[in-house]
Order: structure tokens, then C-alpha cells, then sequence
């Protein structure tokens, strides 16, 4: 019905916005083609939410779309993909936002085609094959190039001459391939093969001149990924130009923008690297002649020492302390020597003093029985009894003619 309004009786936005409301629900559910320009996908949401945009006109559309419906998707879609969506009008009352609700999502031409290049790049990356831990080194000057290109391709021109330039004793073993079309991927994977089973190609470059989407799928294709991957050389993707990233980029040991680029990264310069040669020779060089000029003024500075400056006068030094020490060594001795012969002497006269012998000399004799014994009683003798007696200077025998006890009894 009718919304009558006037100046004096004008409704109020509520009625407004619930009125356009109505009128919007009444339109049926349209088909709709655009480009995804925003793609928002909150993991807390149940609701996913993007932009629609017009490829030809600047205008654009808000869509909004269940998670389940989105995620029902037999490809997943991502921002610039083309798509045809099922949708109805949808107003928002509170805010007063028009937008649309999608009941079905289904991706077209280059948005399918890039769908499908995602859901091939998420399953390859589960498994593993875009790993950089897998990615290997190139060698820093090979000295055979493998290269699959096109056959009189702008690309082997940029590569091979180029490369040329940069290091002119480069060698090339070039495969040619079919670079675009149904064939194109089996003839890289071909191509891929034999210069990897050459045991002279130390890298391997792949390269293509820039083209539309369509033009550079072979090199997102699953096969030539795997066949690149088991590759044991190391692998150069020089495909399109700086936008241009077909899958092969992820796969390979280095990615160049552009086929001048792979030759950059493939080969030093041969002029920068004699300058640095030069500049290092310099260093090394400066670094020889610091050395030698601090050995140098070293060995200047020692000979100044007075060590070196008069050696002799150490060991003049050292001859004066051997002398004195000689000296004191001698005294000692002597005053040793002296001390002992002193004692020496002390202690013979003092054995002297001790002898037996001693005695006898001032006139006492020892007596002995015939048998040896030494007689000191008079009672273990009688008279007849032979014995011996034994002076300061020799031997007496004699013959007991009487014995006296009366010594031994007084005593």
C-alpha cells in the first residue's frame, strides 16, 4: 500500500526503513555474476562476508553467505575469482543496509580456473612440496645450465644471452617444449627428465615469457609439480613476469620475476666478482703489510730492551752470583769439615780414655785360664794352674804357686 506523507505529517525513519524492507523482500531471488574484490572468513563467525565488484564498472555489492554454503564449495574461491551467485535482497533494518544473501556460489571462467589452482595449492602444500626446509642451494657458478624454454622463445634469448653476458664461459644444454596448450605439461615433465638424469647440469632453469592465466596453467599442473619436486638438481622457475605465479614457483629451489632475472640469480658477474677479487687482494694485502709492520716495530722495540740491547751483562750478573755463591759453598764446607774433625778428635780420645788397652799401658795385665777366661777371683785358680797373662805389649805365662783369698773374704 501507498505511504501518504506530507510536510506536516512526515513519517519517521523507522516507518521509512521498515516500508523499504517490505518492498525488498518481495523481489524474488536474482543470479548475479562479479569479482570477489574482499573476501572476509571470521573462524568465529558463522557468516561469511564479501564484495562483489563489477569488472567492467566501478561498482560493487555487498554479499553475505552461511559458512556451511561457502565451505560446501567443491573449489574454494579466493579474492579475484570470478563467481555467479544465487542470491536474495536483504535489508537491514537497524543500520539500513541493502546487501544480499547467497544461497548458492558457483565460480566461472578465470575465478574457476583460480579456484582450482587453490585447491591444488592447499593440497599440495599438506603434503609437504612447498616446504622450504626441501629446498636446496644453488652452486655458485655452474658450469652447465640446463634449460627448458620454447623453441625461439624471447625467453631463451634473455636467458642465454644474459647469462652470456654476466659470465661468458657459460655452457648451456638447452630442451625445448611446448610452453603453452594441453601437450605443454607433458613436454616440460619430458624435457625435466633428461636434463635431471645429465650428471653435467648443475641447475636447471624453466622459463616463459608472460601471458594470460589460461596460457600459463601447465605450469600449475599437478604432474610437472611432482616431477619437479623429485628432481635432484636444483630447479629455476622463471614463468611470466613479477605477477605471474603459477604453482611451479613454490615447487622450485628459487623463483625469478622474469627470465632475465633467473639468469642474475643462476650466475655471478664476472665483473663484480674480479672487483671484489681485487678489493680482497687489496685487504689482503693491507692486512700483510700491517702485520709486517707490527712484527717489525716489535722486534725494534725488544732490541731496545737492555736484555738484548747488552746480553752479556746478565750473565756477568749471574757469574758474580755463581762466584759469591761458590765462595760461601767452600767456607761452608771447610767450617763443616773443621767442626767434624774436632769432634772426630773428642770423641777418639775420649775411646782412648776408655780402652782397656789404655790400662794396661800403665801397668795392669789381664789374666787368662788356659782356656781363654778371664781370671778376676783368686779362688777360681790353685796353685799348679797355668795361666796367661796379657800386657800393654804382648803375652806372659805363668804358673800359680799360691793363691790369697783374703782380699775376697775381707771384702
Amino acid at each position: 500500500m501507498a505511504l501518504e506523507t506530507t510536510l506536516e505529517k512526515p513519517a519517521p525513519v523507522r516507518v521509512i526503513a521498515n516500508v523499504m524492507s517490505g518492498y525488498i523482500q518481495r523481489l524474488g531471488p536474482v543470479w548475479i555474476e562479479g569479482q570477489i574484490a574482499q573476501l572476509n572468513r571470521r573462524s568465529t563467525s558463522s557468516t561469511v562476508f564479501l564484495t562483489l565488484r563489477d569488472p567492467v564498472a566501478e561498482v560493487s555489492v555487498q554479499v553475505t553467505c552461511a559458512r556451511s554454503t561457502f565451505d560446501a564449495l567443491a573449489t574454494p574461491v579466493t579474492e579475484g575469482a570470478r563467481v555467479v551467485v544465487f542470491a536474495r535482497f536483504q535489508y537491514y533494518v537497524p543500520r539500513g543496509t541493502l546487501s544480499l544473501n547467497a544461497r548458492e556460489i558457483r565460480p566461472v571462467g578465470v575465478g574457476e580456473l583460480l579456484a582450482r589452482i587453490e585447491q591444488r595449492r592447499q593440497l599440495l602444500a599438506a603434503e609437504g612440496l612447498f616446504d622450504p626446509a626441501r629446498k636446496r642451494r644453488l652452486p655458485f657458478l655452474p658450469q652447465l645450465i640446463g634449460l627448458v624454454v620454447g623453441r625461439n622463445s624471447a625467453a631463451e634469448r634473455d636467458v642465454v644471452d644474459n647469462a652470456r653476458r654476466r659470465w661468458p664461459g657459460v655452457e648451456f644444454r638447452i630442451e625445448y617444449a611446448v610452453v603453452q596448450g594441453h601437450d605443454a605439461a607433458r613436454q616440460v615433465i619430458e624435457a625435466l627428465a633428461v636434463l635431471d638424469t645429465d650428471p653435467r647440469v648443475d641447475v636447471i632453469v624453466v622459463a616463459r615469457g608472460g601471458g594470460a592465466l589460461e596460457d600459463l596453467l601447465p605450469f600449475s599442473d599437478e604432474g610437472l609439480l611432482r616431477a619437479a619436486a623429485s628432481c635432484r638438481t636444483p630447479i629455476v622457475s622463471a614463468i611470466g613476469h613479477e605477477s605471474d605465479q603459477p604453482l611451479l614457483d613454490l615447487v622450485a629451489d628459487l623463483r625469478a620475476s622474469t627470465p632475465t632475472d633467473a639468469a642474475k640469480l643462476v650466475l655471478p658477474d664476472v665483473r663484480e666478482e674480479a672487483l671484489r677479487i681485487a678489493r680482497l687482494r687489496e685487504r689482503a694485502h693491507q692486512m700483510v703489510r700491517a702485520l709486517v709492520d707490527r712484527e717489525h716495530h716489535g722486534l725494534a722495540t725488544a732490541r731496545s730492551r737492555p736484555a738484548l740491547a747488552a746480553p752479556h751483562r746478565h750473565f756477568d750478573q749471574l757469574g758474580v752470583a755463581v762466584a759469591d755463591l761458590r765462595d760461601r759453598a767452600r767456607r761452608c764446607l771447610d767450617h763443616q769439615l773443621s767442626r767434624a774433625s774436632d769432634d772426630t778428635g773428642h770423641r777418639l780420645a775420649r775411646l782412648q780414655s776408655l780402652s782397656p788397652l789404655s790400662t794396661l799401658q800403665r801397668g795392669y795385665a789381664v789374666l787368662q785360664t788356659s782356656g781363654g777366661d778371664v781370671i778376676t777371683d783368686a779362688s777360681t785358680v790353685t796353685p799348679g794352674d797355668v795361666i796367661a797373662a796379657r800386657l800393654a805389649a804382648g803375652r806372659l805365662t805363668a804358673t800359680v804357686n799360691t793363691t790369697d783369698h783374703s782380699d775376697h773374704d775381707a771384702g
